[in-house]
């Protein structure tokens, strides 16, 4: 008995495969160099492990790693059947070991924690929480998961083809007897997502049936595989730059660059050569063949991304509101914000996605501990010192730069002061507590300048000397929410105009008052860079608002905001911070339109991150520069606060307009859709472009029928950008569907000053940011100053 749990009997042995025999790595795992891997061949073997996912749920089950070195196997054995499951490897973000989850903390306490770990997933896939029979054992699949995920990163585009197309030849094998029939064959292209036509494919069969006895063997089917995959396209831009000899010498291959917009000297070219070429002989002579050209353009050095934009590229020397901020609203919650779950996870997520800021609704707790949790709903509740002390382990794993504490008090003093406590003993230096420099700021600090700390941001109590006409007074009521915040500006800016008689000295005093009773000094003190204040208008704030303080405003008062006063929003947002946040009113916590807010250059433009949609694509594509470290600095004309610049016209100096020519021109290994298993799709691809309101533009492909394979279109499409700068591209892949709306394949945004010209290729990301691999886009990109 553990805790209450009966202990089920498992079985004397492990489960074994259908086809019998002993297993052995194959093929991947020798490439991978891990054959003999202590750990790995623990791993072949398998484990029996506990899954844990509630103090009562306890399922022990039997994972093994498959032979491919890319997926685990999870076994579950009944008396009359047995349930499996399979996850990848190139699913999974991070392994943790011990008692490092949400769940284990809640419900591993049965085990030591010397024997847990726990698997971390891309996108919105649940942890794996398990528990082995050893501190051994776990250990092994620790540092094994760990070396086996090293390996997949480190894998070029060509070798990640090559484990995909031998996972599915393994797959359609039903009899293990690593031989094909045609039946097979229809299977397997079935299973890659394409539909060939029968006589062409029994054609390619009997093309590589040298032995003539209508099966494949293994050296045949990889014969099989090569006529498959060959990439015609690439072969005709090869032959294009190579003349009759089919072979690239350095000098051709400095004009394949010339026309890429890269590097063109004949040492750039000769190191190219000696990085991709495979033949050796090749190496030798300067040359470079078919095979060596393509491992060229299909790794990084031909992503459509600009590889020196992967690492911090920008000044961070500059002020803070000088910088759009990754941003989340409700960090803490999972699904939606009426009965959602509430979890410490949803912050390590946030965090390594590269979130800078991040919200803590703070709400009055039993025993004296706040809790966080969506107010006056069904969302669960989770302790603020568990949120703290996430914030302190994650806040700086994936970027160094400051994190902003977004606080929503509703806490009275006393529980008040107790989150300052846990912040100060739990966060220690990390947390700031003062100016820089001990003076009041006269411009907001730099990233740079702030690496590694921590800022509250929250309501601040009036300090009669350095705010001597009292403007950061404090609103009517603590407890109110973002969206009744907004309510209360209108209504204090329609007593005031009621009022007009009155000075704003005669109105505030009673608010303060009221209010200074209600925020502890302890926590006042804490506010240092980021003080909010109340919203009067935008002539107010460009005249007395202080360089610390910041407003918030709801997506409806920034969109009237924008269109009514836009330029004043910029030269405001170009010395202030100013956030963003979602309506109040969404139930399911959808997204708005954060590139609207970009224009007007508001800092933090706060999304729902649990809530994956096109909204969350831009945000991904706007922080997927810059090291993804959560940074990226606005453009000039949104910096100077003396900018004409107009966000919804689009209009002032600075900006130049950019003729952008995209010719999509393949796709490859595109995945199956859920709804669609046992049917083939037809892909199209649409390219939007998402900036000011001139700018935003969306065309597309014909579709290609039945074909999600190596779909081929050479179809060019064309966009003015009035406003480059602040533009995003998004690549877009759907089923073309008759009958019913277009099903969503994948995507891949990023900023159009991050966007290489000429040949390049797309990796594409499912609907919540994972990775697709190897499912890509081939398309070459030009652009040109109207």
């Amino acid at each position: 008995m553990i805790c209450g749990w009966r202990k089920k009997s498992r079985p004397e042995q492990p489960p074994q495969d259908g086809g019998g025999g002993t297993r052995r790595p194959d093929r991947a795992l020798k490439k991978m160099g891990l054959t003999d891997d202590e750990d790995i061949k623990v791993m072949l073997k398998g484990s029996f492990l506990w899954k844990i996912k509630s103090r009562r749920r306890k399922k022990e089950r039997f994972y093994r790693l498959q032979e491919d070195g890319l997926t685990i196997l999870s076994e579950r054995c009944f008396k009359r059947a047995r349930s499996k499951q399979i996850f990848s490897i190139t699913h999974m973000e991070a392994v943790r070991e011990g008692c490092q989850s949400e769940g284990l903390r809640k419900h591993g306490r049965s085990f030591p924690e010397t024997q847990c770990l726990t698997i971390v997933f891309k996108g919105r896939r649940k942890n794996l929480d398990l528990a082995a029979q050893s501190e051994e054992e776990a250990k092994r699949w620790a540092r094994g998961l760990k070396k086996l995920m090293a390996k997949v990163e480190a894998m070029s585009q060509r070798e990640k083809l090559d484990h995909w197309i031998h996972d599915i030849l393994h797959r359609a094998d039903k009899n293990k007897d690593n031989k094909m029939s045609f039946k097979e064959i229809k299977d397997m292209l079935k299973m890659i997502n394409i539909d060939m036509n029968d006589i062409y494919a029994y054609q390619l069969f009997q093309e590589c049936d040298k032995s003539s006895n209508d099966r494949l063997e293994e050296h045949e089917i990889e014969e099989f595989c090569t006529l498959l995959m060959k990439r015609p396209e690439l072969e005709e831009l090869f032959h294009r730059y190579s003349g009759q000899d089919l072979v690239l010498s350095a000098k051709e291959l400095g004009a394949f660059l010339q026309d890429q917009g890269e590097a063109a000297d004949l040492v750039h070219a000769h190191r190219i050569i000696q990085t991709y070429e495979l033949s050796e002989k090749a190496k030798q002579h300067d040359r470079m063949m078919l095979d060596g050209f393509m491992m060229y353009l299909l790794s990084a050095a031909g992503d459509i991304l600009n590889q020196e934009h992967t690492n911090v590229y920008q000044d961070m020397s500059q002020p803070l509101c000088h910088y759009f901020i990754s941003t989340s609203h409700n960090t803490y919650l999972t699904d939606n914000q009426i009965g959602g779950a509430s979890s410490t996870e949803a912050y390590i997520r946030a965090f390594m996605e590269g979130c800078r800021c991040v919200e803590l609704d703070c709400w009055e707790g039993s025993n004296g501990e706040p809790i966080i949790y969506h107010g006056h709903t069904l969302t669960s509740k989770i302790l603020f010192r568990d949120v703290i002390e996430i914030i302190r382990d994650y806040a700086f794993k994936h970027s160094s730069y400051p994190v902003i504490l977004s606080l929503e008090n509703h806490c009275g003093p006393e529980q008040q002061v107790t989150m300052v406590r846990h912040m100060k003993a739990i966060l220690g230096d990390m947390l700031l507590t003062q100016t820089l420099d001990g003076q009041v700021p006269k411009e907001l600090p730099s990233p740079e300048q702030l690496k590694g700390k921590i800022l509250v941001k929250g309501k601040k109590l009036p300090d009669l000397v350095c705010d001597p006409e009292n403007m950061s007074f404090l609103s009517d009521n603590p407890e109110e929410e973002e969206e009744e915040e907004e309510e209360e500006e209108e209504r204090v800016l329609r007593r005031e105009h009621r009022r007009s008689s009155h000075s704003l000295q005669e109105i505030r005093p009673p608010r303060q008052a009221k209010d200074a009773a209600q925020l502890s000094q302890e926590l006042s003190d804490l506010v240092v860079y980021c003080q909010a204040v109340p919203f009067q208008s935008l002539e107010q704030a460009l005249r007395s608002q202080q360089p610390g303080q910041m407003s918030s405003f709801s997506e409806r008062k920034a969109r009237k905001l924008i269109k009514e006063s836009g330029n004043s929003l910029v030269r405001y947002n170009a010395r202030h911070l100013s956030r963003i946040y979602p309506l109040g009113l969404k139930m399911n916590s959808s997204n708005y339109n954060p590139q609207e807010m970009w224009n007007a250059g508001c800092q933090l433009v706060a999304l729902n991150f649990q809530t994956p949609g096109w909204e969350m694509d831009l945000n991904h594509g706007r922080f997927l520069v810059n090291g993804r470290c959560g940074y990226v600095l606005k453009p000039n004309f949104l910096r100077n606060r003396q900018a004409s610049f107009d966000p919804e016209s689009g209009q002032g100096p600075g900006p130049r307009a950019t003729l952008l020519l995209v010719k999509v021109i393949t796709a490859q290994q595109l995945p199956k859709l859920n709804n669609k298993k046992n049917s083939i799709v037809d892909p199209f691809v649409r390219v939007e472009i998402h900036g000011v309101r001139a700018d935003c533009s969306s065309k597309q492909t014909e579709y290609k029928l039945n074909n999600g394979f190596n779909p081929r279109w050479e179809e060019t499409l064309s966009f003015q950008l009035r406003v480059p700068e602040l533009a995003l591209v998004r690549f877009v892949v759907e089923d073309y569907d008759t009958t019913s709306c277009n099903d969503f394949v994948g995507q891949f945004t990023l900023p159009f000053t991050s966007l290489r010209e000429g040949y390049r290729h797309i990796h594409l990301l499912s609907r919540d940011g994972a990775s697709l691999a190897p499912a890509t886009l081939f398309v070459h990109i030009k652009s040109k100053k109207m």
